[in-house]
């Protein structure tokens, strides 16, 4: 069992975070929010210079790969567009969503797309965005879906639907501790830096370590779709719950750290936080994904890396 990403998938990841930056960075998501009807004109060109739409996460393991590293590096900069969900797309869909089994809800809007959809249990269905007059500011591009059942998912389609948006969430925690540490090095008070500060370590410690936590296991989970093991959905619904619960510590220490600014337009960090809001909550947030958990695997409990994640 090899874990690690390739280099050729680092690599890969590293020119994607590069190009967003350079076309425009954290102004991004400020543009799409401003005017919801430019939300794809601002990335999807970039994606085809990217030869996104060339990967094949389903059927090319490095390709997968490929896939976790472009969703992260969208997570960085929180990224405007719901790739992790298209790069997952089945054949004949433009994108997959996976929603609760009541009122499905994803962050879609302002996309002329056809999503395909599969909740928890393993039922597809084709839907369509539900025009909404709510803001963007106010909705995070969440809207509800029109749901048209269409039989029984495959289990790939779940695991995948599943792993690759954590990936994009990855990127967000990513970017959330390193605007953080660049605060408290910048940040004086009683004429030193907040960094020299013991407290101060010790939180950004604590956040740090449940990041990388949740880094090895996405690789692991990512991992366990590319070998099709039988509990990949098990491995992916860990996962989902681990990088929510671990979003939760290093947020909520990274607005500790930087104070009322850090809830101002004016900081990166808002913007990442209010942009995750979808990804933390939906299908489910952590009472709902661990009661999904626990109801999935029964009294088997979980394997590998993710058997500790429930003691």
């Amino acid at each position: 069992m090899n874990i690690d990403l390739s280099e050729e998938a680092f690599a890969y990841g590293r020119e994607a975070q590069r190009a967003l930056g350079a076309a425009g960075g954290d102004e991004l998501v400020k543009r799409a929010e401003a005017d919801p009807a430019s939300r794809a004109g601002l990335v999807e060109p970039l994606l085809g210079d990217l030869g996104a739409w060339d990967l094949d996460p389903r059927g090319d393991a490095d390709d997968l790969e490929a896939a976790a590293a472009l969703s992260r590096a969208f997570g960085y900069w929180a990224a405007p567009y719901p790739i992790a969900e298209r790069l997952a797309r089945p054949a004949g869909s433009d994108g997959l969503v996976v929603v609760a089994d009541r009122h499905p809800e994803g962050a879609v809007a302002g996309l002329d797309l056809r999503w395909t959809t599969v909740t928890l249990d393993g039922a597809r269905g084709v839907a369509t965005a539900v025009p909404s007059d709510a803001r963007a500011r106010d909705t995070a591009f969440v809207t509800a879906l029109d749901v048209r059942s269409e039989g029984e998912a495959d289990v790939r389609d779940v695991a995948l639907g599943l792993v690759l948006p954590c990936w994009t969430l990855l990127g967000m925690l990513d970017r959330a501790m390193e605007l953080t540490r660049e605060h408290v090095l910048v940040r004086r008070q009683f004429g030193k830096p907040l960094a020299d500060k013991q407290g101060v370590q010790f939180q950004l410690t604590d956040a740090e370590v449940e990041r990388a936590g949740v880094a090895m296991l996405a690789r692991y989970a990512l991992w366990s779709v590319q070998d099709g093991r039988a509990e990949a959905v098990h491995d992916a619904l860990a996962l989902r719950l681990a990088v929510i619960e671990a979003a939760e510590t290093v947020l909520r220490t990274c607005h500790l750290l930087h104070g009322a600014v850090g809830f101002c337009d004016e900081a990166a960090l808002s913007w990442i936080s209010r942009y995750s809001q979808p990804l933390r909550r939906l299908p489910y947030g952590v009472s709902g994904t661990g009661a999904r958990l626990a109801r999935s695997i029964g009294r088997d409990g979980l394997t590998g890396l993710f058997s500790e994640v429930t003691a």
